[in-house]
């Protein structure tokens, strides 16, 4: 009897952008499913059905490159960052602009506080900003300390601390309530992705060719894995169990995370990966590229989910006599 054959990955390629796609997010899981939301520097952020990549709406404003996107854990509000010196927040059910914060510069990053009252956002001035998202007239908190452009910048499971990571090659954690630093760690690299595990236990970091894990609380280092190109971007699964990092080389490499061996490596991306997270139910994974697309992957090859379909054995034979 011949072996059954193993399923291909194909990923779901998901257009909508023009330019190159920079930053991803979805939300957690809702009585509504999930939702993945794209920054692109088409500057038309683009919100999805997160299990099939099915386009939802755009939202449309910015007046430049959109850098940064995030949705808050309810899926009723998202933020974008960008080139026109400007944070927004939008209305995710209708697409509403809903307020606008002023920057003295580029925004690249943009994060909702849990019950999605503030919003942190980092600029390219070197600051980051705390703001009552109820409120534009001003930032209740600047922090201020980086050397160079700020690349990320997260609440930790807190909410009194961030942590932030730049083009001067150092992370930061500091207090909200202050402003002030209250720790460095210092990288051989710039920082080119942050990601906070969905259960705030891990910090995963990417600079150079290398992917780093943290604690976030101490900020000690978990873990470490050099890779065969420079590396943009990696997202932890739920599970913790594996990670996927994206870079300069345009593929998406699965690695398991006690040993930093490689699992799997797609190609399907026409330019280097700038950005690539995991779903919260950890069945697909998202990435962004300088060719302009998003594309959803699976975890499980072969399984089907939202838009995935597959032979099973028998069909074919089962096909055949129903033909007869």
């Amino acid at each position: 009897m011949a072996a059954a054959a193993v399923p291909r990955q194909t990923p779901l390629t998901c257009s909508g952008h023009t330019r190159p796609v920079v930053d991803l997010a979805f939300s957690p899981i809702t009585a509504d499913g999930f939702f993945l939301i794209s920054a692109c520097k088409d500057g038309k952020p683009i919100l999805r059905n997160g299990m099939t990549g099915d386009w939802i709406g755009t939202f449309e404003g910015h007046k430049g490159a959109v850098w940064g996107a995030t949705i808050d854990r309810q899926a009723k509000w998202c933020a974008t960052g960008a080139a026109d010196f400007s944070a927004k927040t939008w209305n995710a059910e209708t697409g509403d602009e809903l307020n606008t914060y002023q920057h003295p510069h580029i925004v690249k990053t943009v994060d909702f506080s849990a019950d999605a009252t503030r919003l942190l956002t980092g600029c390219n001035d070197k600051g980051i900003r705390c703001w009552d998202v109820a409120s534009t007239d001003a930032a209740v908190v600047t922090m201020t300390g980086h050397t160079g452009s700020i690349k990320k910048a997260l609440f930790d499971t807190t909410e009194q601390l961030c942590i932030s990571g730049g083009d001067d090659k150092t992370m930061r954690v500091w207090d909200i309530r202050t402003g002030s630093e209250v720790k460095r760690v210092t990288l051989s690299a710039a920082v080119t992705s942050m990601e906070l595990s969905q259960n705030g236990s891990k910090l995963t970091t990417t600079h150079g060719s290398t992917v780093t894990f943290w604690d976030p609380k101490t900020m000690e280092k978990l873990k470490e894995k050099k890779t065969e190109a420079p590396t943009f971007t990696a997202s932890l699964h739920p599970d913790s169990r594996t990670y996927v990092w994206g870079g300069l080389d345009n593929m998406l490499h699965v690695c398991n995370y006690e040993t930093g061996e490689q699992l799997e490596e797609y190609k399907g991306h026409f330019g280097p990966v700038h950005c690539v997270r995991y779903s919260p139910d950890g069945e697909v994974y998202a990435s962004g590229s300088e060719d302009g697309t998003v594309r959803l992957w699976q975890t499980r090859v072969g399984t089907e989910y939202g838009l995935w379909r597959f032979n099973k054995p028998g069909d074919a034979a089962a096909a055949d006599t129903n033909s007869k």
